[in-house]
């Protein structure tokens, strides 16, 4: 078992293994897996060394929650996050796993988005109730922003800010009953309009920040530096595309890889085969050489991608593979590379 260091969220003194488990596979995403895999898969997740898995209602409209509670019920050295903003409303007419929303699940549930006070703290407790748990540790809001709501996000953060749901959260915290909460988003546009409103001690943000892109440290970076918020970060393959390769059919944020992304795909496994780095490596690391990131934590689906993500974490990589990284301007100039320091 690997013992992974930990990192202190935002100014909460939480400790934040540095890598995580992102449980959406668990949900059933892009493929039904059964409750045997599911299982194996965690234990052999919890057996490796992991202690930090992220979940959502959203992942399987609720059975991520339900599997990972499963194996993780009675343990004191896990931390689990989940996220609100979505409840999960009883759907008789759902009968089957066909695929809706990217998750193949039979839960007879519809979602509906509410971000008010008492939105939150329903989802709160209805996460508790499927988690089997009696404390998540923290709540990320689930998918604010206009790429998922487009023309009704003005009226979902509404909710948060006139309609109370950061209310709700900040007293959920202020009473201990979470240790602290933020956003859980693949926008960077949404966290710097919502920080004007409330203090977040982590931000989740899902593939803005990662080998391929680095937009976040314009303006998002530098604000939750100033504010004292940690950096979750989601989506380090960018859905797929850094892990896959650009030989295989891969996604990028949740679709097909246009040819521009797949052409600076290239140009990493160029300069990672003349050092021969695995990409997905350069991936994890690369991230985790921001003072900001507390922790990342790719999408894992089954045992061999638990002990293939254990093997690429810990892989050596050598100083001259970034230094040609940034000689060819494939990274930009001010992101840390790891050995540089901040």
């Amino acid at each position: 078992m690997t013992d992974i260091p930990r990192r202190i969220m935002g100014q909460t003194g939480c400790a934040l293994p540095e890598l995580g488990f992102g449980a959406a596979a668990m949900g059933n995403l892009y493929a039904a897996i059964d409750d045997a895999r599911a299982a194996a898969t965690l234990d052999a997740a919890l057996s490796a060394g992991f202690r930090y898995f992220d979940t959502a209602p959203h992942y399987g409209r609720g059975l991520s929650e339900r599997r990972l509670g499963d194996a993780v019920r009675g343990r004191q050295d896990v931390i689990v996050s989940t996220k609100v903003g979505r409840l999960m409303e009883p759907d008789a007419s759902i009968t089957d796993d066909r695929e809706r929303d990217g998750f193949h699940t039979a839960m007879p549930f519809r979602p509906r988005y509410d971000y008010s006070y008492d939105g939150i703290m329903r989802s709160h407790e209805h996460s508790l109730q499927r988690l089997g748990l009696a404390r998540a540790d923290i709540l990320f809001v689930h998918d604010i922003g206009r790429v998922t709501h487009g023309e009704a996000d003005a009226r979902y953060q509404d909710q948060l800010i006139a309609g109370g749901g950061f209310r709700a959260l900040e007293s959920l915290r202020d009473q201990g009953a979470i240790s602290g909460f933020g956003l859980g988003v693949n926008e960077v546009e949404v966290c710097l309009d919502l920080m004007q409103a409330v203090r977040f001690d982590v931000i989740l943000l899902a593939g803005r920040y990662t080998l391929l892109e680095q937009g976040a440290l314009d303006a998002l970076f530098p604000a939750c530096a100033a504010a004292g918020t940690s950096i979750v970060v989601g989506g380090p393959y960018n859905s797929g595309i850094l892990a896959t390769g650009s030989a295989a059919a891969g996604r990028y944020n949740y679709a097909p890889a246009p040819e521009a992304v797949l052409a600076k795909v290239r140009a990493l496994e160029v300069v990672a085969a003349r050092h021969q780095v695995s990409l997905p490596a350069a991936a994890l690391a690369f991230v985790l050489s921001h003072p900001l990131v507390a922790s990342v934590i790719p999408g894992i689906a089954d045992p061999q991608q638990v002990s293939d993500t254990m093997r690429l974490y810990a892989e050596p990589i050598p100083s001259a593979f970034w230094a040609e990284l940034r000689a060819e301007g494939l990274v930009r100039p001010d992101a840390p590379l790891p050995g540089e320091g901040a």
